[in-house]
């Protein structure tokens, strides 16, 4: 059975909540990523930072990416997937939520990212043909 703790990414890197937008945009474009976990300065996750947040929910209303902290645009419970679930629990939550990325968590902490691309090198065409469709519509 292949987990979440076998396929992601471990190197993670967050932003923290008190960090800017700019902070977060530059941090982006360093590790050529598209999305960042907001990270709390008790360790744990906040939420998840994508570039398309930054430019529709802050840029495009007239905001200073300088002015707005990430924590402004962490909005509810993260969704996540637990370092020991398989690879189908993985494509259910991706597909449910219509995401592409999800943080990978061992009790509270964050231990790494798992996408699309993880889950598509790890399981046969079809599941990952099916989960792109879902969170394509």
């Amino acid at each position: 059975m292949t987990t979440a703790r076998d396929i992601m990414s471990r190197d993670v890197t967050c932003v923290g909540e008190k960090e800017t937008l700019a902070d977060a945009a530059r941090k982006m474009s360093e590790l050529n990523v598209g999305s960042l976990p907001i990270c709390g300065e008790d360790n744990r996750l906040h939420g998840m930072l994508t570039d398309r947040d930054i430019v529709i929910k802050a840029l495009a209303q007239g905001r200073n990416a300088a002015d707005v902290r990430a924590s402004e645009l962490a909005q509810g419970k993260p969704i996540t997937v637990g370092a020991d679930d398989d690879a189908a629990e993985i494509l259910r939550t991706m597909s449910q939520h219509k995401v592409r990325r999800l943080p990978v968590i061992d009790g509270h902490q964050l231990v790494g990212i798992v996408a699309v691309a993880d889950v598509a090198r790890a399981l046969p065409d079809r599941p990952v043909g099916d989960l792109i469709d879902a969170i394509s519509e």
